[in-house]
């Protein structure tokens, strides 16, 4: 089996390609590639690989470029450092994901689901497959990280991690950020929304998009609705529509 692995890190490219051939010494890395550029101008000129095993944050961007720039037709196993990043993408289509630093034990679980994969798929259908998982991580890659507020003279920096909520009130747009400070943005609320995981914010009604862990307390309220305490606190109620309330009920877990 050829393998290329995708690593701007000499020490781990050498330690995974050291993994492999103590796992099975029929396993060849035919190429250790360290950039988005590198790996666009090999995987353009050279055959196709069985595998990647591809880092995802490389020097000169993030290896989702490369898909976007060339084609790549054959299974990818993703190995990051960011055990929330993509992680939704990669768990979809059986191509797998490792977490650095990665162990002996959880390459060999990849390598194996590869192989059964391998074995019980067509090629056309793993085509389909990976045609169907590039859809999901494009998703995925276009989720914002951050927000560059403006303020009088200055940029801030405001991490997507450290969002409590947005809201809007009397036609104005903020952040509420965990430790209770407050920024003015000029993006709407609904164009906010499709840029953010779906799996940590949600629209409870036309004026908040909340952060699961910024909900303290869930009411029942008038008419099916909900009424939601939330942290920090905020002078404006939050209620979910009864429209939205079974969704929501559901999004959270019940």
């Amino acid at each position: 089996m050829n393998i290329v692995i995708i690593e701007d890190e000499a020490l781990a490219a050498r330690r995974l390609k050291e993994v492999l051939q103590v796992m099975d010494p029929s396993l060849h890395v035919v190429a250790i590639l360290d950039s988005v550029r590198n790996s666009i101008a090999w995987l353009t000129n050279n055959p196709t690989p069985d595998l990647l095993l591809m880092d995802i944050e490389l020097g000169d961007g993030k290896s989702f470029d490369i898909f976007e720039r060339t084609a790549v037709n054959c299974p990818v196993i993703f190995i990051t450092a960011y055990d929330e990043y993509a992680i939704r993408a990669f768990k979809v289509n059986s191509i797998d994901y490792l977490l650095k630093p990665v162990k002996q034990q959880d390459l060999q679980r990849s390598l194996e689901k590869f192989k059964k994969m391998k074995s019980i798929f067509s090629q056309k259908q793993q085509d389909s497959m990976m045609q169907l998982f590039l859809q999901e991580l494009q998703k995925t890659a276009n989720l914002r990280e951050r927000f560059l507020i403006k303020q009088g003279d200055r940029l801030i920096p405001v991490e997507v991690m450290e969002i409590a909520y947005f809201y809007t009130n009397e036609k104005n747009n903020f952040i509420k950020t965990q430790d209770d400070h407050e920024y003015l943005i000029d993006q709407s609320l609904d164009d906010i929304e499709s840029t953010l995981d779906p799996k940590k914010f949600i629209r409870a009604n036309r004026q908040f998009i909340l952060r699961r862990e910024a909900i303290i307390k869930v009411h029942l309220w008038l008419g099916s609705k909900l009424k939601l305490d939330v942290k920090p606190s905020c002078s404006e109620e939050v209620i979910v529509s009864r429209e939205r309330a079974s969704a929501f009920r559901h999004w959270l877990g019940e």
